[in-house]
């Protein structure tokens, strides 16, 4: 999907404890918006489906932060909700290369029914990534590719049994300037086995600073066979170098999460 949607509008220029930290939290807040940016914001990989195809500059960092990741699904009568908070660190590296370090300090699940009453929370796994910006001739055509691998470092309940390997592509292809489409194709390697996502989007700038984006995805795994979802979701850039997110699937059929639904923000700190 089309993540460069979510890049800078203009690129050129005990209870004490708990009220501390609020209260600092609320200066650190005070203190992105304040700020300018430092060099061009080339977007966001929040929300959805996919990644933006573009690069940060050589030294630049973002970090984006999932605050309330939820699945809701059911299977054989048991209901299982999970909550997530995924954070992801980006750092160019020079070129059309991008570094990125990946993982969730904390995860909750709660599986309820056919006699079942069990929840359990911890970390998960890391996982580190590089990205490639490809070049293109058009423009208004982007396109790259991901390539990360998941190591089995989390808690108990939230650990795969064996390394993943992730294989991504993106393109986007910008219609005007109000209006983009993206797709992205995805492999994830795991014991032998392959599980795909396909996904499209159609991404509109309501504003300059509100983006909304629609996507659906056919989803297979080799154990339990393919499903399809839907939703969307908005992007808002409270600055140049602050985003905020929200956004939903649902499944439509086959095996997928009945329900996703995300809340994030994302940080761009330039050099």
């Amino acid at each position: 999907m089309d993540f460069s949607r979510y890049r800078d509008p203009n690129p050129n220029p005990t209870q004490r404890t708990r009220r501390g930290l609020r209260f600092s939290a609320v200066l650190t807040l005070g203190w992105l918006i304040s700020m300018p940016a430092l060099a061009d914001n080339p977007g966001y990989d929040r929300p959805g489906y996919g990644f933006t195809p573009v690069v940060l500059g050589a030294g630049e960092v973002t970090l984006e932060q999932g605050i309330g990741d939820w699945n809701l699904d059911r299977q054989d009568g048991v209901r299982s909700s999970l909550f997530t908070a995924d954070s992801l660190l980006r750092v160019g590296i020079g070129g059309p290369l991008e570094l990125q370090v990946g993982g969730s300090a904390f995860n909750y699940l709660h599986q309820t029914g056919s006699g079942t009453d069990f929840s359990s929370h911890g970390h998960g796994d890391s996982n580190l990534a590089i990205k490639l910006a490809l070049p293109s001739s058009n423009q208004a055509f982007t396109w790259g590719l991901l390539g990360s691998v998941e190591f089995t470092d989390g808690a108990k309940a939230f650990r795969n049994d064996t390394r993943q390997y992730l294989f991504g592509t993106q393109f986007n292809y910008q219609i005007n300037e109000h209006n983009q489409l993206g797709a992205y194709l995805q492999d994830v390697r795991a014991g032998g086995n392959d599980s795909t996502t396909v996904a499209l989007s159609d991404n509109v700038a309501l504003t300059k600073t509100l983006t909304a984006y629609v996507e659906a995805a056919l989803l297979h795994t080799p154990d339990q066979g393919s499903g399809t979802v839907a939703g969307g979701g908005l992007a808002w850039m409270v600055n140049p170098r602050l985003q905020l997110d929200a956004g939903f699937d649902r499944r439509l059929d086959g095996a997928a999460p009945e329900w996703q639904a995300n809340l994030g923000v994302s940080i761009y700190f330039g050099h």
